[in-house]
């Protein structure tokens, strides 16, 4: 049986997200890049990788995306930068580190990024445009709404609903059967036993809203 070549893969931008995504690629995807808005980066190499312009979507069209920009201080604007990107939604890529385990059951969408040692189970939905850090698990009937950032060592029990846009710090607990509305924020570490409202931010043990 013949092995498929690996396809092109540009990471916008060339933040810590992009970085960590070069170790999951496996064998599906070979990058050639990275893609970045700041001056001051393009031109450049990181780690063995040239940092280009936005340019370069259109001089490689052969080439997948994985856009995954933001952060806690940034999240909120993370769909209107990755749809400033003017990219055919065909081009997104969804890449899953091989240590990652997903269910045969669950749905991803696209331009997802999913790390090592992820476990999404059962018939969990993960959206678009989202980012599972290392070690969080997703349970039954969870689901992650399009352009939301989970952290690191999160977990979201079954029946939870995570909304759009949302940002869940690492090592953050969310009970089963929740409703994080849209645009919430989970500081790190906290251990979330009631429904966060929309645009919400909370935190602590158990998380209740800070601002």
């Amino acid at each position: 049986m013949l092995q498929e070549e690996p396809q092109e893969l540009l990471i916008f931008p060339c933040n810590g997200n992009g970085i960590e995504a070069i170790d999951c690629l496996g064998k599906r995807y070979r990058m050639i890049g990275f893609v970045d808005d700041t001056a001051d980066k393009q031109g450049t190499m990181v780690h063995g990788y040239p940092v280009y312009g936005r340019e370069a979507l259109s001089h490689n069209p052969q080439a997948r995306i994985l856009a995954v920009p933001g952060g806690p201080a940034s999240y909120r604007q993370r769909a209107a930068i990755i749809d400033g990107l003017n990219a055919d939604p065909g081009r997104f890529a969804t890449v899953i580190h091989p240590a990652a385990v997903v269910s045969s059951l669950a749905v991803i969408g696209r331009n997802v990024l999913i790390m090592a040692g992820v476990v999404v189970t059962s018939n969990a939905v993960i959206g678009n445009h989202v980012c599972l850090l290392p070690n969080t698990v997703i349970h039954h009937d969870a689901a992650i709404g399009d352009w939301s950032l989970v952290g690191s060592n999160v977990t979201i029990a079954g029946c939870t609903r995570v909304g759009v846009n949302c940002y869940i710090g690492s090592g953050t607990s969310i009970m089963n059967g929740l409703q994080v509305g849209d645009g919430a924020l989970a500081g790190i570490g906290s251990n979330v036993i009631r429904d966060v409202a929309p645009a919400a931010t909370v935190a602590g043990n158990p998380a209740r809203p800070i601002r």
